[in-house]
């Protein structure tokens, strides 16, 4: 039988019932145009550092829902053996986030030769605030192309494999004490899971540990 809006409507508001929107994205990559140009150091390469562990890292942002609103998680990602090396989250998207992610990668993995961090244009990355935090590190940055997505294409399968996992009944209540709990545990898991061809379907503690030898 063909029903209009209008009687849909009308008889969705008598059983007290609601459609379910989605959520409009926020925009997560905002270019500074009086930044600093850098340039790209690994050239969409991301095939495991042929010199070893902590010398190439990337790094992005983002959003998760929650019922209180948006959570955005930066992670530090070790392009070698794809380990999660640092994160951090918060309900902004201010330098901090991100800064905060490679303060957590540099304090648990301190490395002894100079390490790349590559990152996409967005101006948490491209401050000054950002810049002067790696320098304290001895990180150089990085930068891919504008407006190329598989530039981040890393980063971004380690987002989609989070949302999948841990997202696919209904968004987290809160913002504070469950996305960190379910983070933690799930970064604790993917350490041991196999992955990708690149590692010969070797976890990412599995590469960690051929790669020190």
């Amino acid at each position: 039988m063909d029903c209009c809006r209008r009687r849909i409507a009308r008889l969705m508001r008598k059983a007290g019932l609601q459609g379910r929107h989605r959520r409009r994205r926020p925009l997560k990559t905002i270019p500074d145009p009086r930044a600093a140009a850098r340039a790209d150091l690994i050239v969409r390469d991301f095939a495991p550092a042929p010199d070893g562990l902590d010398t190439r890292r990337c790094g992005d942002v983002t959003y998760v829902p929650t019922e209180e609103g948006w959570l955005y998680l930066a992670t530090v990602i070790d392009i070698a053996s794809r380990r999660v090396v640092g994160w951090s989250t918060a309900d902004h998207l201010r330098t901090e986030l991100v800064a905060e992610a490679l303060r957590s990668a540099c304090h648990r993995r301190r490395p002894t030769r100079p390490v790349i961090f590559y990152s996409n244009h967005g101006c948490q990355y491209t401050s000054q605030q950002f810049a002067t935090l790696a320098m304290h590190f001895g990180v150089r940055l990085s930068v891919g192309r504008t407006g190329q997505c598989w530039d981040s294409a890393l980063a971004q399968s380690f987002f989609a494999t989070i949302k999948r996992e841990l997202l696919h009944t209904s968004p987290w209540p809160q913002r504070t004490a469950t996305p960190h709990r379910d983070l933690r545990r799930h970064r604790g898991l993917v350490q041991l899971a196999p992955t990708d061809s690149s590692l010969g379907y070797r976890s990412p503690a599995e590469c960690e540990t051929a790669l020190a030898v």
